[in-house]
């Protein structure tokens, strides 16, 4: 079969396609999946780029979105021809979180989906939404659910809210689609007018470009009435964490996701006592999340939006797109 194996140090000239032996049939509790899509996020980037080291070998793509091609004994949840979404965490299957690193992920701690079939536990996927796509699926697994488990579990969505997302990659685009469908407005960030459009046209009510709208937290303020939002997707970390809290409203809720402007800074803690806000950190989600997002997008009908997607062999350039931030929503490998 083929796939993509990373050499170390990392590094996008370091991503390699080979010929790896077929991992043959699932054992007792196990599924073979023929793997056809996966899509990017900041944490794959992350481990390519050699940014988060990796084992020697290591096959990337912490998403992963096929059919079932076997069952091993005992599976009874999966049958064969179904579609299926791999989980994050393959291991948390319900409550609380009970790791906090990336020993278990696949594409990091373990091998990943940039590669056309797997043997994995039949815990390690869910179905994917009757009617999507395998690159629609596979962005279900980190940035789909990432923002449904912050505004839905964590936050307590409900209609009437405000909710702010902070650019417009997949975890935000997907957080001002689930905001819209529960009845919430929107206020979305960008530092392009067209990236700004497009959130309009999906019916963020507001936007800001944060270039020309330095303080852009006042500009939130005044959209508000003064009052601030309710939750903030915050997925830039310590270089916008000081103006979420001042954009958030007294005793709203802060998602902290990302940190892409830097992995370590100071927090205006004085500040965000005072206005007795709660800020969450959290990676992703678990099983049983993913099965209710799905059950929740089958209802809703929302489709997951997509800029672009690249082939397997093309996983480099991919990567390479992700790093210009030239993309609207998700960016997808299918194969």
């Amino acid at each position: 079969m083929k796939a993509i194996r990373l050499r170390t140090p990392g590094g996008l000239d370091h991503l390699d396609l080979v010929e790896l032996p077929d991992p043959g049939r699932p054992g007792p509790g196990e599924i073979r999946v023929r793997i056809h899509a996966s899509s990017l996020n900041f944490h794959d980037l992350g481990v390519v780029s050699g940014a988060m080291p990796a084992a020697d070998g290591r096959i990337p793509m912490s998403d992963g979105a096929g059919v079932v091609e076997a069952v091993g004994e005992g599976v009874d949840e999966f049958a064969v021809g179904d579609t299926v979404v791999s989980t994050f965490f393959p291991h948390w299957e319900d409550g609380e979180a009970p790791i906090a690193d990336f020993s278990t992920t696949p594409g990091d701690g373990v091998d990943g989906y940039a590669c056309e079939v797997v043997v994995r536990p039949a815990i390690a996927f869910t179905r994917a939404p009757h009617g999507y796509s395998h690159a629609q699926a596979a962005t279900l697994t980190t940035a789909g659910l990432t923002a449904w488990r912050a505004l839905v579990y964590n936050g307590g969505l409900k209609a009437g809210d405000s909710v702010l997302v902070l650019g417009t990659g997949g975890v935000s685009i997907f957080a001002l689609q689930f905001a819209k469908a529960m009845g919430a407005s929107v206020i979305a960030t960008s530092s392009s007018d067209e990236k700004l459009e497009h959130a309009r046209a999906l019916g963020a009510s507001y936007t800001i470009n944060y270039r020309s709208e330095v303080q852009w937290a006042s500009r939130v303020l005044d959209f508000t009435g003064g009052r601030g939002v309710d939750h903030v997707i915050e997925v830039g970390g310590p270089g916008t964490l000081p103006q979420s809290i001042q954009a958030c409203r007294i005793g709203g809720h802060i998602a902290l996701i990302g940190v892409l402007t830097g992995g370590a800074g100071p927090v205006p803690t004085a500040a965000l006592m005072k206005r007795q806000q709660r800020l969450q950190g959290l990676i992703v989600g678990n099983r049983r999340q993913q099965t209710e997002l799905v059950r929740a997008l089958e209802a809703t009908g929302i489709v997951p939006v997509i800029d672009r997607s690249f082939a397997l062999e093309a996983i480099a350039d991919a990567f390479r797109l992700q790093q210009t931030g030239g993309h609207f929503g998700k960016i997808c490998l299918e194969f």
